[in-house]
């Protein structure tokens, strides 16, 4: 696989894991690291910004589900209500701080939705979400180069 597409496969599987759709993308990374088929340091930005963009556009779905509401959407892709309640306790209890965490399994995609059902800002979310996902695949990188 050449550097592009390699490039390619990242940002996808980084943006598609971020979104609410069950997905991972730590284990494509640490795949085209192990490969070195694409220079680490581009691998490390792709996925990192394309990861953000994913909850950019979780952002966006919740910012239209509080101006047009939840009724609206079909129910098949209606949020789960108990996810969502955990999502929205958290963020309430620890606010803004919380997006740091958006990289977690099982909460940080509903988190991200949530804070655009809060109308949290748009610019200060993604710098928050942006440097979480940076931090977390900094330190698979940094496993990886003491492991590989």
């Amino acid at each position: 696989m050449d550097g592009l597409s390699s490039l390619g496969l990242m940002a996808t599987a980084a943006f598609v894991a971020a979104t609410l759709l069950p997905a991972q993308s730590e284990a494509v990374f640490v795949g085209l690291l192990a490969a070195r088929s694409a220079d680490p340091v581009a691998l490390f930005l792709v996925a990192s910004l394309a990861n953000a963009a994913g909850s950019i556009l979780n952002w966006w779905l919740g910012l239209l589900i509080a101006r047009h509401g939840v009724e609206r959407l079909p129910r098949r892709i209606r949020p789960d209500p108990a996810q969502f309640a955990r999502a929205q306790a958290l963020f309430t209890r620890f606010g803004w701080p919380s997006l740091l965490f958006a990289w977690v399994p099982i909460v940080g995609d509903p988190l991200t939705f949530v804070a655009g059902t809060l109308r949290f800002p748009l610019l200060p979310f993604a710098l928050l979400v942006l440097i979480g996902k940076a931090a977390r695949y900094g330190a698979l990188w940094a496993g990886w180069a003491t492991v590989g």
